[in-house]
């Protein structure tokens, strides 16, 4: 990542018994990297499948979280082990072409992020201080600009301003179930598998897209070499694996809860009422059945999930550009250029909540681009010496990675038939 002073939390000798305050001490990384996980575009695919089709794909979101932990953990561990970025690890095995290539793949997937976080973060302002989206899009690429010069003062000043955003945004998704009922039975039946018709398939795979991120597959391996300094000692990674797998484990059950409970609160509270298939039409809804304060707080949530969320976004770009192309440019550079294009979609007036819906297919068709080397490359025991994995976690991540291209698949399938 650019312009981070690395915080060495790893070179002081281990006691052994260490208990779990040492630990805590050492989470952070995976928090940041969840932030991807609540970001306006899950809001969006969240609260359509929700207000549609109920509770028929709680099953997808519980899938999607419990791939990302094993996901994330890889990630994480393979920044640990090697001291080296997912990105800087292709760039080193890729071909220049090859690089090339992967590069505008996976800057589409930036962008595609980029454009849910910043469309997102400009109707919470709309909805909030009815600022113009067009504004409201200007501001929050602002704003997000401020989050990332926090890490000039070090990574982990970052981390408590993300975090602190994460309390915010689970606030703002959360507090509505409490004024609402939801139906056990039916949240139950959710998780069995199944589909209701080529629009059911859409959402999940947009809701699949909008939970297992690309771009928080690459940047979490930065994280994690970022903070804890490159050339780690191999008596300390035990230690490291361990506070990252608890780090892991926090964030996504944090992220996961928040993602379920915006499914079930537009199951419970939205399901039938004409408009809720767009943010600011759930938002009207939710102000007038559950009362203008709960509607007021999921805005801020909102606002505070799209500024979180494009900032980190923008530094995981920055990483992707670093390790495959082996160059920098200025993140305030980075941070205007890949603003565009969600200007430029608020500007023309295209429905920003299909926007945000159709920008997580385009991420879950990316995803596949990051899973495959990533599994490959912890699996690989040359690379990875003593931590590599082992063989019931590669044949889970392998499983996790064919059910993604499985569901893309079928997805493009029905819809040309359809």
């Amino acid at each position: 990542m650019e312009s981070v002073r690395t915080v060495d939390l790893a070179s002081p000798p281990v006691r052994r018994g260490a208990g779990l305050g040492r630990l805590i001490a050492l989470l952070g990384p995976a928090f940041v990297a969840a932030i991807a996980y609540v970001d306006p575009g899950n809001v969006a695919s969240n609260l359509t499948a929700g207000a549609k089709y109920g509770y028929l794909l709680v099953w997808v979101l519980v899938m999607a979280n419990a791939m990302a932990v094993l996901v994330q953990y890889l990630s994480a561990k393979l920044g640990l082990v090697t001291g080296r970025s997912l990105p800087e690890l292709l760039g080193e095995q890729l071909g220049r072409r090859r690089r090339k290539a992967f590069w505008l793949q996976a800057e589409l997937a930036a962008v595609a992020t980029d454009l849910a976080e910043v469309i997102g973060g400009a109707i919470a302002l709309n909805l909030l201080f009815g600022v113009p989206l067009p504004l409201g899009g200007l501001i929050t690429g602002a704003v997000s600009m401020a989050i990332l010069s926090t890490q000039a003062r070090g990574q982990r000043t970052f981390e408590f301003v993300v975090m602190g955003l994460l309390a915010i945004i689970t606030l703002g998704f959360v507090s509505g179930l409490a004024f609402t009922d939801v139906s056990t039975s039916e949240a139950m039946a959710g998780l069995v598998p199944r589909f209701d018709g080529a629009e059911t398939v859409l959402l999940a795979a947009s809701m699949l897209g909008a939970t297992v991120m690309p771009h928080a597959i690459y940047v979490h391996s930065a994280l994690a070499r970022d903070r804890h300094g490159r050339g780690i000692r191999p008596a300390l990674l035990p230690r490291l694996l361990k506070a990252t797998k608890l780090d892991v484990g926090a964030a996504l059950l944090v992220a996961g809860t928040v993602n379920i409970a915006m499914l079930l609160l537009a199951a419970s509270a939205l399901r039938g009422v004409d408009g809720t298939d767009t943010i600011e039409g759930a938002h009207a809804a939710i102000s007038s059945a559950l009362g203008p304060a709960v509607g007021v707080v999921f805005a801020i949530g909102l606002l505070a999930s799209g500024l979180a969320s494009t900032s980190v976004g923008c530094a995981a770009g920055a990483e992707i550009m670093h390790g495959l192309l082996h160059m920098r440019i200025p993140m305030l550079l980075r941070r205007t250029v890949v603003l565009i294009p969600a200007l430029i979609v608020l500007s023309i007036g295209a429905d920003p909540t299909m926007s945000l819906v159709v920008s997580q297919v385009v991420l879950s068709f990316c995803i596949p681009f990051a899973l495959v080397p990533l599994v490959r490359m912890t699996a690989d025991r040359e690379l990875m010496g003593e931590h590599v994995n082992r063989r019931g976690t590669t044949l889970a991540a392998w499983t996790a990675t064919a059910v993604i291209v499985a569901l893309n698949a079928a997805l493009l399938v029905l819809t040309v038939t359809q």
